[in-house]
């Protein structure tokens, strides 16, 4: 009985830690268009310290939703690739897969925007686009991992008992490598809601925009409240996949 109370008391606490970011995160959008007094001190010189441009819930729905098509995109480009490269079939593109990955992070995401814009103009496209090759290599990298480091001889036995290459691996090896893959979306997702604050540079919708605006306008209120507005999207979403990851154990 005791056993049961525990379990339910921390799967109570764990579930209240993303419930709890996501309060904090309420209450800062809620509070910043309040803060004039408190800003001020941040920037004394400056004519306005509260962003009013747009609102704030508004840019934070605007970001999420960016990041969320990335990550998606990303997730069934790595995950498809990684699946590809580990069957008989697509072993010898594994080594091309995984450097096109690498390369995806190692390019800079200012510099994608760049070379992208005048194929496909100004705002989210470029940006979706940056996000997509900078969040693919944790996803590519897990996810080989994951399926790499399965036990031969549970697949093995899988196939003994009669299941096909499919169900070995969407009931073998998909759920055993689940928690790694989780952790490299979770990596890629985190990365990534830090990194569309850049696409505020050619024009897409993100809680880059105050902090554009306080970067031209030297106004370190704006900045600020750009800032503060991101880390705790950032700590909101990673404390989803936290919950979420306890779910494989």
């Amino acid at each position: 009985m005791r056993l049961q109370v525990s379990r339910v008391s921390n799967s109570a606490r764990h579930a209240a830690v993303p419930l709890g970011w996501l309060l904090v995160l309420g209450l800062a959008i809620a509070w910043l268009p309040e803060a004039e007094a408190w800003f001020r001190q941040v920037a004394p010189n400056s004519r306005s310290v509260i962003y009013q441009r747009d609102g704030f819930l508004d840019l934070v729905l605007q970001h999420l939703r960016l990041v969320g098509a990335a990550s998606l995109v990303a997730v069934v480009v790595g995950v498809g690739a990684s699946i590809l490269v580990t069957r008989p079939l697509g072993q010898d593109f594994l080594p091309l897969v995984a450097q096109l990955a690498s390369m995806g992070q190692t390019f800079p995401p200012v510099a994608v925007l760049a070379l992208s814009v005048p194929m496909l103009g100004f705002g989210t496209q470029p940006t979706l686009l940056a996000l997509v090759l900078y969040g693919l290599l944790p996803i590519v990298r897990n996810t080989l991992v994951g399926l790499q480091g399965i036990d031969p001889t549970v697949l093995e036995a899988a196939r003994g008992m009669g299941m096909s290459n499919r169900q070995v691996l969407w009931q073998v090896e998909l759920p055993l490598a689940a928690r790694v893959i989780l952790a490299g979306i979770r990596t890629s997702v985190t990365i990534n809601i830090a990194t569309a604050a850049i696409g505020s540079t050619i024009g897409a919708k993100t809680l880059g925009d105050p902090i554009i605006a306080g970067i031209s306008n030297g106004n370190n209120a704006y900045i600020l409240q750009g800032a503060i507005l991101i880390a705790l999207l950032a700590l909101f979403i990673d404390s989803l996949f936290e919950r979420l990851s306890r779910l494989f154990q």
